[in-house]
């Protein structure tokens, strides 16, 4: 591992570069992936404010373009490990919101968020989130993906499949008027999820955000106004 000259990151200040190199039980996979990580601004300035993950960023700045978090009082986040976005929607939210985190893995605890280790596709998962929520969520977040097998389109249909379990669970949870925020490969949505979303949501909207690393095939979509279940 070398350093070459300070180079200048996305928040403007210098930083020195990390060049990785494979060695012994390296792969050049896992050295370009160390690599990522050594030199992302991102990560370096996720450690700095103290968030979880950089994917955090990713949610400042879909909030920054759509402003869905600062007057929710109830906030659902799905695939909540490992508390990037609940972090961010607490701080967003302020005191008096709720913030309930779901998620198969274990999270380790966190300022004002009510943290859940359950499946979604459990009988009782439902009742068990509403219980926690104390009633309808404004927001439902989800930055769920299922893991990348390398093929595209079937990570696709995975991710797929993980967006419209989901949206069934958002459906659940909103009130009327609320937002729900979800992930995509590109591409974006299906054509039958899309034409979902539009039903359920009067506004839908896809977005790449900054913190998206250009290589990523990863969309957003942002889809507010719920009309309520049907």
């Amino acid at each position: 591992m070398t350093t070459k000259k300070p180079t200048k990151g996305s928040s403007g200040r210098g930083a020195l570069r990390v060049r990785v190199k494979t060695a012994k039980g390296r792969t050049v996979s896992s050295a370009r992936w160390l690599d990522r990580q050594l030199n992302d601004p991102y990560v370096a300035e996720a450690k700095a404010k103290g968030f979880r993950s950089r994917a955090a960023f990713k949610l400042i700045e879909l909030d920054d373009k759509f402003h869905f978090l600062a007057q929710a009082a109830r906030i659902l986040d799905l695939g909540a490990a490992p508390g990037g976005w609940s972090q961010v929607a607490a701080k967003r939210a302020g005191a008096k919101a709720h913030i309930v985190g779901a998620d198969i893995l274990d999270i380790d605890p966190l300022p004002g968020v009510t943290l859940l280790k359950l499946d979604v596709q459990d009988a009782d998962a439902l009742d068990r989130l509403r219980e926690a929520l104390g009633g309808s969520a404004d927001v439902v977040l989800s930055d769920m993906a299922a893991a990348t097998t390398g093929h595209r389109a079937t990570d696709h249909i995975r991710t797929i499949a993980l967006v419209e379990l989901a949206l069934d669970t958002a459906e659940e949870m909103l009130r009327a008027g609320g937002t729900f925020v979800g992930k995509v490969f590109q591409g974006g949505a299906t054509p039958e999820l899309l034409a979902k979303l539009k039903s359920s949501f009067a506004e839908v909207r896809h977005v790449k955000p900054p913190a998206s690393r250009s290589q990523s095939v990863e969309l957003y979509f942002v889809a507010k106004g719920f009309r309520g279940r049907k």
